[in-house]
Order: structure tokens, then sequence, then C-alpha cells
């Protein structure tokens, strides 16, 4: 028994109303599920097709889908963070390392002339200025993201991965208690420290937000074949 189209499209349905909604976690259940669908009807030629669902359903456990679930999204974050991570060094090596260390010394330079009772401020002012630009453009791009009507897990993660308000909320930390990032920046070494981890972790944001998006379908076409005709 060859499965029809009308039965391959309730096998979609079926798979977002058990909770997967992206389309490439769909495709491969789908695959998946019409195999033994189809297995299930020859061995027993009187099986409906629900009641061949059915069971081939139930060989997934009480948990459903959600084994599946979480092991294609661990493959994914691999990937993710593989794809970050590669972007991400760029800036620790020539020639790129020289605008970070740039950044770096415009920062320190900076709170070298920010009066004392300030410096604490003054980190977290720049932290908190830099990261709402980031927000911003975060927010713009989950936006478009919901336009699409086809989600792919990669894509999910790649538009929806940034913990800006995290970061956010550290920068509100430091306003709140600057008297520990104050007597750090005192000392020159750590003032310096201080300003090369506040360029990188706000570069690293940067990247997942501005950089990495714009890529994103060139990204999916190598992760996923199916992705040009879909």
């Amino acid at each position: 028994m060859k499965l029809t189209s009308d039965q391959i499209q309730q096998l979609y349905k079926f798979t977002r109303t058990h909770f997967v909604e992206h389309y490439d976690l769909q495709t491969e259940l789908v695959d998946h599920l019409a195999n033994g669908i189809e297995e299930q009807v020859q061995s027993i030629p009187t099986l409906t097709f629900n009641e061949a669902l059915n069971l081939e359903f139930k060989k997934f456990g009480v948990f459903g889908f959600h084994d599946v679930m979480r092991d294609k999204t661990k493959a994914m974050e691999k990937r993710y963070w593989k794809i970050l991570l590669k972007f991400y060094k760029e800036y620790f090596e020539l020639p790129k390392i020289v605008l970070l260390m740039l950044l770096t010394a415009l920062v320190f330079i900076a709170l070298n002339v920010v009066a004392e009772g300030y410096k604490g401020y003054f980190i977290a002012g720049t932290f908190l200025f830099l990261m709402a630009i980031i927000v911003a453009k975060s927010f713009r791009n989950k936006k478009l993201l919901k336009k699409k009507n086809k989600k792919w897990l990669l894509e999910d993660m790649i538009v929806n991965h940034t913990n800006s308000f995290m970061l956010l909320n550290l920068g509100v930390q430091i306003c709140i208690y600057p008297r520990f990032i104050e007597s750090l920046v005192m000392h020159p070494f750590w003032a310096f420290i201080i300003s090369f981890l506040l360029i990188a972790v706000v570069l690293l944001f940067y990247i997942m937000v501005f950089i990495i998006p714009p890529r994103l379908e060139e990204f999916l076409l190598q992760t996923y074949p199916e992705y040009k005709m879909a």
C-alpha cells in the first residue's frame, strides 16, 4: 500500500497536533510514520489508515514525539553553536582582532576619563545602550520569522537564540550595584580586562543578531537539502 498525498498531508497535520511545529522535524516523522503504516497494512491488509497510524504512533512510547524532538534539538543546537563560534573566532584572529582591540582600547580610555564614582555607571550604561540596539534588531528578526509559513528548527534557533534580556538584566544589576565594578576598574589591569569582556560579550550577541540571520538561507540550504524545494 502506497500512501496518497491526502494521507501524507494528514500525517503532517497529525505531527502538528502533537506539538511538532518545525517543518524539518515534521518531514522526518512523516517519512517514518508513512513507512511504518505501509509495512503495517502490508502485514495486516484489513487495517485502516487510522488504525495503522495509531499502532505506529504507540511505538514512540508514552512521551510520543518528545524524545525525537529532544534529540533533533540537541543536534541542531550543536550545529548552531558551531556556526556561531566560527564567526566569533574570526574576531580573535588577524585582521579582525585589530578591531576588537581598538574597541577595547576605546572603552579603556573612556574609563580613565570618567570621574571616580561614575566608572561603574559608565560600564553599565555603555553595556545597556549597545544591548538595547541588539534587542531591537532581535525583535525585528523574530517579527520577520513569524511571517513565514514553514518553520525550520535551525532557523528558529538562529532567530530566537539571543537571550538578550538576561544581559540587559546584568547591565541593570551593575547600575544598581556599581561599587564592585567601580573598585575593580580603579586598577588599570582590571579596567582593561573589563573593557575587553564588555566588548567581547556584546560582539557575541552582535554576531547572533546582525551577522548570522542575513545568511540564514545559506545555512538552511547547507543543513536541509529539501529546503530549496519547500
